[in-house]
């Protein structure tokens, strides 16, 4: 591993430690000789004092580095307890470029984008992912999904992938078709929903299917319309209504 430890996970019982960390420079403020930056990676942020004044001086937003220094605590007043890490700093005692970052077309740490296209945020998906925001929701979409597949194990349910090229099926929607390159002329369709599939699974005695199933229709972009979505698909047998 190259870090020893993650950026947001230092607290006041790491004072002392030395530790390597690995991230990106979200903020860099000149004050005297001295230079701090915020280093961001997956787990939050921590403040880093770096004395180098040269070393400082070239970095730049978005540059990817790997530090090893000190956890220290804070001079008293400049603590930030809007942060996890915010009673803490580490003194850098070297520093490695990992990755250098080009001019940025928006910036990533500034908290909402103002007067940006959704076209240039596409383009720059990897960049627009490091925000706040969006990495906020892809976490938490990754735990709603496992706590979905926990509750769902604890009552008895097989999580069981069905097929995502199949024939198509008469349902609320136009499908997408996928051509067959060894049988030209013949289709497969993508799913609008594992329907049949799960059916099939009730009489062969599955009894509680379960899936976290990606469903494609082709339809019109509107606000309630997706070309792709996902959906926690389940189906049951010897039930009624009450169950």
């Amino acid at each position: 591993m190259l870090r020893s430890h993650s950026a947001g996970t230092l607290r006041s019982s790491d004072i002392g430690s030395r530790v390597k960390l690995a991230g990106w420079v979200a903020r860099r403020r000149d004050h005297g000789g001295v230079a701090f930056i915020d280093l961001r990676d997956y787990s939050g942020s921590v403040q880093v004092v770096i004395s180098d004044e040269k070393v400082a001086a070239a970095l730049r937003a978005e540059w990817c580095v790997l530090i090893d220094g000190v956890v220290t605590k804070r001079p008293s007043g400049n603590e930030n307890l809007a942060l996890p890490t915010g009673e803490i700093e580490v003194n850098c005692e070297s520093l490695e470029v990992l990755s250098e970052a080009a001019a940025l077309p928006f910036p990533v740490d500034s908290g909402e984008i103002v007067n940006v296209s959704e076209e240039v945020r596409l383009k720059y998906r990897y960049l627009d992912l490091r925000r706040e925001g969006p990495s906020s929701a892809l976490r938490l979409r990754s735990k709603v999904t496992s706590i979905i597949r926990s509750v769902m194990d604890n009552e008895g349910f097989l999580d069981i992938e069905t097929p995502n090229l199949t024939r198509s099926t008469p349902e609320g929607a136009r499908d997408f078709l996928v051509p067959v390159r060894l049988q030209p002329g013949s289709w497969y369709a993508l799913p609008q929903s594992p329907q049949l599939f799960k059916q099939l699974l009730m009489v062969a005695g599955m009894e509680r299917y379960y899936q976290i199933a990606r469903c494609f229709r082709d339809e019109d972009f509107r606000a309630d319309r997706q070309p792709e979505f996902t959906q926690l698909d389940i189906e049951m047998s010897f039930v009624d209504q009450s169950d």
